[in-house]
């Protein structure tokens, strides 16, 4: 017998946590698409102070707004980019910096609370608290990490480095396919108090490495304005190759700093994760878990087009261009989704498919309290 099945409780609401669960993921989503527009309007900066609490509540009167202004305008950002900037445009790109961070404060209040009361009413199956407690603590981390990105654009430089950046992303899809796989466990579980958890396999953690090095160089694209340098496609200004690479520093300075570079292998690199990810798609239709396989499928698609479409709207400050660029980042979450779903159903007993929408009653099934 499976660890699972001797360590459910009959008090235990494993459908209830998993549909918890899935609407904190869905709160990380709504996060990761305003920290998009947040960067596309160059609003990251507009808050030069992190107070987690007092934070939350956006200035309310004209003083309390001359008195934000006049932080901002201490910032290199401010007096090399954006001198003379009236007092509306901040309160533009104010507001988006605030909700982000409003947002993030929701997500954690949307975990903990429901958490205490499941921990309390004792509804919480055995073996998952340890795994609870981690996600939590990951992001009260993330919001540390948001605020040592916004520290290193304050001084010194216009824009936020873009390996915080990528930092401060990553982690954020990290935590949501986390928040996937374990609602799918519990979903699993909801189902059949025998279901054993998901192993990671082998061939899924392959597909996962290689998204991640296609995630990592986007971050590193957004991160460094790199989408800019070269507005066609497939050729990057003419060349499959681009001029203007930097190599004076090595080669390993030049994948990590060099925006030609950068673009070059985040813009290539995607084709490297389409090939695993169709293998991993039509290893799931094999599985007969053919929704999967159409997620999966419509995700990359999507993003290769909306990708392509953002190359060539040369990422301005247009409405049009803004919209495509936060559109790639928002799909690229939804594929992380969709992936951590397909790595779930792979490590998943034959028969005992998860069903997001379940919850209905089963043989075995874990009764609420």
């Amino acid at each position: 017998m499976n660890d699972i099945a001797q360590n459910v409780n009959l008090k235990a609401r494993p459908n209830a946590l998993a549909n918890w669960l899935f609407f904190v993921a869905s709160l990380v989503f709504a996060m990761v698409v305003v920290g998009g527009i947040t960067r596309l309007t160059e609003s990251g900066l507009s808050i030069t102070e992190w107070k987690p609490v007092t934070g939350a509540l956006p200035p309310l009167n004209e003083a309390d707004w001359l008195s934000e202004f006049e932080k901002y305008r201490t910032t290199t950002e401010y007096q090399q980019v954006n001198a003379g900037m009236s007092l509306a445009d901040f309160k533009f790109i104010y507001f988006w910096e605030w909700a982000h961070r409003l947002l993030a404060r929701l997500v954690g209040v949307a975990f903990a609370l429901p958490f205490l009361w499941f921990l309390v009413k004792g509804a919480i199956p055995k073996g998952y608290i340890v795994r609870l407690v981690p996600l939590f603590l990951l992001g009260g981390l993330q919001g540390v990490i948001g605020w040592w990105m916004v520290v290193s654009g304050l001084a010194d430089r216009t824009d936020v480095s873009h390996f915080r950046l990528a930092t401060h992303l990553l982690l954020a899809l990290f935590i949501l396919a986390s928040l996937v796989w374990t609602a799918l466990d519990l979903k699993a579980l909801a189902a059949d108090r025998n279901a054993p958890r998901s192993r990671l396999t082998g061939f899924a953690l392959i597909v996962i490495v290689i998204l991640l090095i296609q995630l990592l160089f986007g971050a590193y694209v957004a991160g460094m304005n790199a989408g800019q340098v070269a507005n066609t496609w497939p050729l990057m200004n003419d060349h499959f190759v681009p001029e203007g690479i930097e190599w004076t520093q090595g080669v390993v300075f030049a994948v990590l700093n060099d925006p030609f570079l950068v673009h070059f292998i985040h813009r290539w690199w995607a084709w490297v994760a389409v090939a695993a990810l169709i293998l991993m798609a039509r290893r799931l239709k094999k599985m007969g878990a053919r929704r999967i396989s159409v997620a999966i499928h419509v995700a990359f698609g999507t993003q290769i087009l909306l990708g392509i479409s953002t190359v060539m709207s040369g990422v301005n400050i247009t409405n049009f261009a803004i919209t495509l660029a936060v559109l790639h980042q928002a799909v690229g979450a939804l594929l992380v989704a969709s992936v951590a779903w397909g790595a779930h159903r792979l490590g998943t007993a034959p028969g005992r498919e998860p069903s997001i929408a379940g919850g209905g009653m089963a043989p075995g099934q874990v009764t609420a309290a």
